[in-house]
């Protein structure tokens, strides 16, 4: 988990936001949406609200003549909840609020006579889902009672699915958070099947019973327009030092309680525990939400400014802490943002037990197809089969790294006198160079990077030492001793130098296994470390000019292989000391660390990376003339 404070002054929500003006907000926003989904959504004229395309028709062809209608909503801010549900099989339609504001009366009334006809005209009716917030209860109650005296049947289901607050609390009880989606999704594939109103608020009742939900969060949310941020929850405590609350409700109300900031296991035991002591009703008793041996559903929310990084970090632990240590089985595992919060630094997860009110018919009812856009189905295991749990989840098992490698391959003869000997002389010759050059090569590093090319060198070759020491090259054939050297800078090197060196001497590796002719010769070795450059260049997106190694690398290359097909290392090495030097007065890089630095500070000092080009080659060249 991570934390960020909020600010606790005076802010001005215009500038820290992608806003205009508040108060047009959610017109602006209705629009956008509507861009969108041009095709799927419309706005129901003088109000904020919004419906499937297919109430746009005329009564003969009313999609209410075959199915009931489903509605929700509530005050904005906490996208994609209720808009982003509009689908087959789930909401019809959605009435948008002000930001945290339940909406108008005239407004959901409107929504119901849109979508609901007289049951004197055929109409199925429209059932109203409503988190239990006592201005949307007292809203949609009297849209309801004021539809229903208009002749048309429509019923209300209130969804009170908070952990955080004592289900006995006043008069108000436990709030309606993110189980709400749930609710949607299970009563609108009911009314997607044909059933009766009273049957899909049956299933919208039992699943509203039955889920649980409880919400942590790092940093509070903060209201577009509002002159001040809720302090109440800042990120920190009157020390300084980090904190969470359990149990924050989704427009900022107070949870259970504020305490230290958790790891992501600590904060899902707490989720769980909160869950599982609050329990549901069953007769007027209450017994645990979920038992070792139940199937669950469990849907774990973006309050808003979470990353998705975390939030499968959260579900792990979730899932986790469920299967092994409660022993239950997540047979559905929904991670999203499905009701956030504006920017919310947090999480919530909702719990659906496969029991007692709860069958299988509604499992499949939540499995149901939807084209709402901000559902996401579960990704359920194998034609609905019980997935592994989680600790006994399948890996897929890589190919043998041995099949196909360099040693199974023919290789080409190689045409080179005792190549396995004069290897073994270059490459240490090679190896003790650039380890003296550390110190040096540090120096300029420090100077124009970030000051370990002299040790990420040094390093790569101690280790290349140590396996020519310890016979761990195949030093006998140029193709097995390129890819050997690859191997061992990528075990020891790192960092950018590391995977370039790698490359290339892998593209060397390739191209003389790949080399025509009657065997491998002088030629193709310096064709080899040409093709190795032109790699590095290409994946690195470096060129000759930009400060890097490529400006000794380059030279050499073409040095190497003289016009006459002559290969001629002393003068390879000698392209690359000047081209390692000329980097010195290079007021620009185009990559690395020295991309970041004024030519103030680039000017008279070298490339170290092609300094290092220039030592090796020097060694190599030096090995040969004693040869």
């Amino acid at each position: 988990a991570k934390i960020l404070n909020a600010p606790t002054s005076m802010v001005d929500e215009n500038v820290q936001r992608f806003i205009n003006d508040p108060s047009k907000a959610v017109d602006e926003f209705i629009t956008g949406l509507l861009l969108q989904y041009p095709n799927h959504l419309r706005k129901l004229a003088n109000h904020h609200v919004l419906l499937h395309s297919s109430f746009a028709c005329s009564s003969s062809s009313h999609p209410n003549k075959s199915r009931v209608s489903l509605l929700s909503g509530g005050g904005s801010g906490h996208e994609p909840s209720h808009a982003g549900y509009i689908g087959h099989n789930m909401l019809s339609g959605a009435i948008l609020g002000g930001i945290f504001a339940s909406p108008p009366v005239s407004s959901i009334l409107a929504a119901i006579r849109a979508v609901t006809l007289p049951n004197a005209e055929g109409g199925m009716g429209c059932l109203l889902i409503v988190k239990n917030y006592t201005g949307d209860r007292l809203n949609f109650g009297m849209a309801c009672e004021m539809a229903n005296a208009e002749g048309r049947m429509v019923n209300m289901c209130i969804v009170a699915d908070d952990c955080a607050v004592p289900r006995r609390k006043g008069i108000t009880g436990a709030r309606g958070v993110a189980g709400t989606v749930l609710v949607h999704k299970s009563a609108g594939a009911a009314a997607g099947k044909g059933m009766s109103l009273d049957k899909v608020t049956e299933v919208a009742n039992a699943v509203s019973k039955s889920v649980g939900s409880i919400g942590v969060a790092l940093n509070t949310v903060t209201i577009p327009g509002a002159e001040t941020v809720n302090d109440r929850l800042v990120g920190t405590n009157e020390n300084g030092a980090p904190i969470m609350e359990i149990g924050l409700g989704i427009h900022g109300e107070a949870g259970m309680k504020q305490c230290p900031l958790m790891s992501c296991d600590e904060i899902a035991k707490s989720m769980l525990e909160s869950i599982q002591s609050y329990g549901r009703e069953v007769n007027s008793t209450v017994v645990p939400l979920y038992r070792s041996g139940d199937e669950l559903a469990v849907l774990v929310n973006n309050l808003g400014g979470t990353s998705n990084f975390e939030m499968s970090l959260l579900a792990r632990s979730l899932v986790a802490q469920l299967e092994k240590d409660v022993g239950c089985k997540v047979t559905r595992l929904f991670v999203g943002s499905f009701m956030t919060s504006f920017d919310m630094q947090g999480a919530s997860v909702s719990i659906l037990p496969m029991t007692g009110d709860i069958s299988e018919d509604i499992l499949s009812l939540i499995d149901a197809e939807t084209d709402a856009p901000a559902w996401s189905k579960a990704d359920v295991w194998k034609d609905g089969g019980m997935r592994p749990s989680y600790f006994e989840m399948e890996e897929v098992t890589a190919g043998d790294a041995t099949k196909g490698s360099t040693g199974d391959v023919p290789l080409p003869p190689v045409l080179i006198d005792n190549f396995a000997n004069f290897s073994n002389g270059v490459i240490l010759k090679c190896c003790a160079a650039l380890i003296d050059a550390e110190p040096q090569l540090t120096k300029f590093d420090t100077i124009v990077g970030d000051g370990d090319c002299g040790i990420t060198m040094a390093r790569g070759a101690k280790e290349i030492s140590h396996r020519l020491e310890s016979n761990r090259l195949r030093i006998q054939h140029p193709v097995t001793l390129f890819a050997d050297l690859a191997d061992a800078i990528s075990a020891s090197m790192g960092g950018t130098s590391g995977i370039l060196l790698e490359l290339m001497f892998r593209k060397a590796s390739t191209t003389c296994a790949s080399a025509s002719g009657e065997g491998l010769t002088a030629q193709d070795l310096a064709k080899a470390f040409r093709a190795g450059t032109e790699a590095i260049s290409l994946y690195g997106g470096a060129r000759e000019g930009s400060r890097t190694m490529l400006d000794a690398l380059f030279p050499a290359a073409v040095a190497m292989l003289g016009t006459n097909g002559s290969v001629d290392v002393a003068e390879a090495s000698l392209a690359a000391k000047k081209g390692a030097d000329a980097t010195a007065a290079m007021d620009h890089a185009d990559a690395g660390r020295s991309n970041y630095l004024s030519k103030e500070s680039l000017i008279g000092t070298p490339d170290p990376g092609a300094v290092a080009v220039a030592v090796v080659l020097g060694a190599v060249a030096r090995a040969i003339s004693n040869e």
